[in-house]
């Protein structure tokens, strides 16, 4: 028996092997066309594609989940999602990511194996691995990598970085700041710019901030560097030595300011 243009024999063809061979033959009828769909080429791939990507999203739109264009949210069958969820345009859901109830996804959000709480909104942001709890807002145009773990209520700005730390809950991360090992505590301040040096060149480190604390805007923080309870960072400064709690340090290095500065600063 010839074979195809593309060296397969047809599925018609089977019918005759098959008595020649003296097994028994019988029909099934396919209520659904698109079952029964070719895939010779990348064509018929991206088709076939298209059929089950609908048939998922269909799926989660009965069971509760918004989405504004169906046909630009793209959902792996190994995704969940909660009741009352909005996905918008350009949404991505990968791998063993969970999205809870009550959030807004999008537009332009990619998840790949990360886990989102309930009433979270993210706006046009990349999130590997990741885990975010309830109530967090972040972006738009934020990156969070491996190991980044934002709590209840965290508020992450636009252009910010996290890699393999803890914020607690209540922590503000200011814009265009990058955060790599570290563990904020609850109701921290991070300002924009600040970022942690956590690497060396041959090893990384830790960074440690402290309930309450304040950290102004452009902030270098030295790692391995710890700051204390509700203690504070000037503008620009270079931290490179741990800051006790309660207390404010500027410059390049990081000093504390002493008492008769602290009270000409504030008059």
């Amino acid at each position: 028996m010839e074979k195809s243009a593309v060296g397969e024999y047809y599925l018609t063809d089977l019918i005759a092997i098959a008595s020649k061979e003296g097994q028994p033959v019988g029909t099934i009828e396919i209520e659904d066309h698109q079952e029964s769909i070719g895939i010779n080429n990348r064509i018929h791939l991206a088709e076939a594609t298209k059929v089950i990507q609908q048939r998922i999203n269909g799926k989660w739109m009965l069971e509760g989940v918004t989405m504004v264009d169906p046909d630009k949210v793209f959902i792996e069958d190994t995704v969940t999602l909660g009741r009352d969820t909005v996905l918008f345009p350009e949404v991505y859901l990968r791998g063993k990511s969970s999205v809870g109830e009550g959030c807004q996804l999008g537009p332009s959000v990619i998840l790949q194996d990360t886990t989102i709480g309930d009433r979270c909104k993210v706006l046009f942001a990349m999130l590997e691995s990741a885990r975010l709890e309830n109530d967090v807002d972040m972006g738009p145009f934020g990156h969070l990598r491996r190991g980044a773990h934002l709590d209840d209520h965290v508020h992450m700005g636009n252009f910010g970085e996290i890699k393999n730390s803890y914020l607690a809950p209540g922590v503000k991360m200011g814009h265009f700041s990058y955060i790599g090992d570290a563990h904020i505590g609850k109701n921290a301040n991070i300002g924009a710019g600040t970022i942690t040096c956590n690497f060396d060149g041959e090893g990384k480190f830790k960074t440690e901030i402290g309930e309450n604390a304040f950290i102004g805007s452009d902030t270098m923080l030295v790692a391995p560097v710890k700051i204390g309870k509700n203690a504070k960072t000037g503008a620009g400064a270079v931290v490179t030595r741990d800051v006790p709690d309660g207390t404010v340090v500027v410059g390049v290095p990081a000093k504390e300011i002493d008492r008769n500065e602290k009270k000409e600063h504030n008059g």
